[in-house]
């Protein structure tokens, strides 16, 4: 492995560990707060008991997040000290006021979590919702940091630095609209489909009360409240890149050539310059999506020099699995909620449980291949267009033995993560309701 692809593998290995519990800590609070309401509104202890199963689970997963931002942080500086050094008088700004999001979630989750016997329900039940704003402002803050990556504006660039920064130009940069609502719909939907999934799963095994199946049908019902919010924002961020990244969505699509009735290309294997086998060609489509109109004009990977091109084969599977896995779950959500008006009792036939079962780990594969494209699809630019990763990386010969131990870290992470929430879902449901009661 190269020293540049050591870096590279290394960044991208935290990240892909970090966003999942980012999504979750974007998601889990407002699972809460509703199963929460719900209970005090109707003095209802299997609501109560929902919430507290959850709670335990979200503190946990808050804890293991904070250890792997802190290791993100950490190697923004070792590993790319060039870029932390030039960009950060633009881009810094976001990571800092990211902190006073963390400070204001973890505050107020202290409050909600010890100060059940300290505060009227209702105030109690209120401290939720900083907890979800809170974790939803990391988020945005934090996208809209790399999406200045992509989209870089707020400054002026000479002789290799960045003068003159407008810090608030650069957060609210092209990218940053479409880029953030499309992660933020895509974390509800995947938390959704995974809490889904957890109480799908305890119907697989025997356990088909009112607990399990309220469970199921509250994950399910924040899945189906934005799964068409995301597809929006995937049809807007895909426009976006169109217009300020065309390199990257010629790399997704697999676009050879620049061409006005440009074909919407359906899986296949593309290679570096853009030809696409076993692919499936719908004419006129790209051009349709991008532009509305099939005479639409679309920049292909012709269109710059080879070495200024992303690795197109892992652009544009990672493209297609995000597009195939967002379709069957737009179906099976759709259907879910179609049995549950229509036909009941299908909602508990093993094929549609095991269905939902799979849908919260596709649904996170399916986050991961976006950022794969978002961050992938930018090479060879760590600033798109100005500064390469190459020459941002640092001269350390010791990248490699960071990637090898890091890695372990995060192996040793996900083991006592799986573990220890595997000790929570299955202790909780069985534990006495006493102190889980509204009236208290």
């Amino acid at each position: 492995m190269s020293h540049l692809l050591a870096g590279r593998a290394q960044m991208g290995t935290s990240l892909g560990f970090h966003i999942v519990f980012a999504s979750l800590g974007v998601g889990l609070p407002v699972l809460i707060a509703i199963a929460h309401f719900l209970g005090l509104r109707h003095d209802d202890p299997v609501w109560m008991r929902l919430a507290a199963r959850l709670t335990r689970a979200f503190a946990l997963l808050v804890v293991v997040g904070v250890v792997s931002g802190i290791v993100i942080s950490i190697e923004l500086v070792l590993l790319w000290p060039r870029f932390a050094s030039a960009a950060g008088p633009v881009v810094g700004l976001p990571f800092s006021i990211e902190t006073y999001f963390f400070f204001i979630e973890a505050i107020f989750l202290s409050l909600y979590v010890f100060g059940r016997r300290r505060l009227s329900p209702w105030l109690h039940w209120a401290t939720l919702i900083p907890v979800a704003l809170g974790g939803l402002g990391s988020a945005v803050i934090v996208v809209a940091a790399n999406a200045w990556m992509n989209t870089p504006v707020g400054f002026r660039f000479a002789h290799g630095r960045f003068l003159d920064p407008q810090p608030y130009r650069a957060i609210l940069n092209p990218s940053m609209p479409a880029e953030t609502f499309h992660m933020v719909a895509a974390a509800y939907v995947a938390t959704g489909l995974t809490v889904a999934g957890v109480y799908a799963f305890s119907m697989l095994r025997g356990r088909r009360g009112l607990y399990e199946r309220r469970g199921l049908a509250l994950g399910m019902s924040l899945a189906v409240l934005w799964i068409v919010p995301l597809g929006v924002g995937g049809d807007l961020a895909g426009r976006t890149i169109a217009r300020d990244q065309p390199v990257k969505l010629a790399a997704a699509e697999g676009l050879a050539t620049t061409q006005r009735n440009a074909p919407l290309t359906l899986g296949g294997l593309a290679d570096q310059n853009g030809h696409v086998r076993f692919g499936l060609k719908v004419p006129d489509g790209l051009s349709l999506l991008v532009g509305r109109d099939p005479n639409t004009r679309i920049t292909g990977l012709d269109s710059v020099p080879v070495d200024q091109r992303p690795p197109v084969a892992v652009v544009h599977s990672a493209f297609d699995l995000m597009v195939l896995i967002g379709g069957a779950l737009t179906a099976l959500v759709g259907g879910f909620w179609f049995a549950y008006w229509r036909r009941p009792r299908w909602l508990e036939r093993r094929a549609v449980l095991v269905a939902v079962v799979a849908s919260g780990p596709l649904a996170f594969l399916a986050v991961e291949a976006g950022w794969t494209v978002t961050e992938v699809g930018r090479q060879p630019w760590i600033v798109y267009g100005l500064v390469r990763t190459s020459a941002a990386i640092t001269g350390s010969p010791l990248v490699g033995l960071m990637f090898a131990l890091f890695t372990l870290l995060y192996a040793v992470l996900s083991a006592v993560t799986v573990l220890a929430l595997g000790s929570e879902l299955r202790l909780l449901p069985r534990r006495a309701l006493a102190g889980l009661r509204p009236a208290e």
